[in-house]
């Protein structure tokens, strides 16, 4: 898998070293990128010494630690701590994860932290994602049907609710979508793999009744095979999803169309 570390057009300068003073032994490194628009400054490197005796197991522990203990100003998201919400979203010792579910002790050496690759920075670790929701919301990723609901609800058998299963559980944290040299030169246009996964998990569901009008949409060089299999989506899914799986079941059911 290509390793890669910062977000295109970053070019960070050495920054500020929070030292820790309490003796601690067990100390581990952990480098941070830093961006404040406010400062009109460019990027830097910050670098927090924490006490990993006194800090959680996981990266987001350290990450709230050093944001109550040592330098209140550090921003990132985060929320559910379970590796549910995909909020905590970052490239973690040079690869695309959430931080709530990444061991420090996974991490040989100096913990690095940056934010997504290609998406615009906001400030330190928190990018903006208008653009791939704004995708999201492109492929209508919602039950569509025409005939009338029936009186409680729209069943379907086993076997057709196991299509789902792979593709429901995405959470969007876009891990998989950043990870892609697709979506880093063709973003605009590409969809990118997580929307495209939440596409097929649609385009799969038996109860939903617009197939071919969600296969039309999608039949297009850019938006689905702009993808050229590089695998890196499905490497970098901290879920264990298959991205590249469903865009390759997208492309050929796009082909029988044909």
């Amino acid at each position: 898998m290509v390793k890669f570390a910062l977000p295109a057009g970053s070019n960070p300068v050495k920054g500020k070293l929070h030292k820790n003073e309490t003796g601690a032994t067990n100390i581990r490194n952990f480098h941070i990128y830093r961006y404040d628009p406010d400062t009109g400054g460019s990027p830097q490197i910050d670098t927090f010494e924490v006490d990993l005796d006194i800090c959680g197991p996981m990266v987001l522990d350290a990450l709230i630690m050093i944001k109550d203990k040592m330098d209140s100003t550090l921003t990132f998201r985060r929320s559910c701590r379970e590796g549910v919400c995909g909020s905590c979203s970052f490239n973690v010792d040079g690869t695309n994860t959430l931080a709530c579910t990444k061991p420090i002790a996974e991490i040989k050496g100096d913990v690095k932290i940056y934010p997504l690759p290609h998406l615009p920075v906001i400030k330190d670790l928190v990018c903006d994602l208008s653009h791939p929701y704004a995708q999201y919301s492109a492929i209508e990723p919602w039950l569509k049907a025409d005939t009338p609901p029936p009186e409680r609800e729209r069943l379907q058998s086993e076997e057709d609710r196991a299509k789902l299963d792979g593709l429901w559980e995405c959470i969007l944290c876009f891990c998989c979508q950043t990870s892609c040299m697709s979506y880093w030169w063709s973003g605009d246009r590409f969809y990118g793999s997580a929307v495209l996964l939440q596409a097929d998990r649609w385009v799969q569901d038996s109860r939903d009744e617009a197939k071919g009008e969600r296969l039309t949409e999608l039949n297009d060089s850019y938006k689905l095979f702009r993808c050229h299999t590089i695998m890196n989506c499905t490497a970098s899914c901290p879920k264990g999803l298959n991205p590249a799986k469903a865009i390759g079941h997208l492309k050929n059911q796009v082909a029988r169309r044909e």
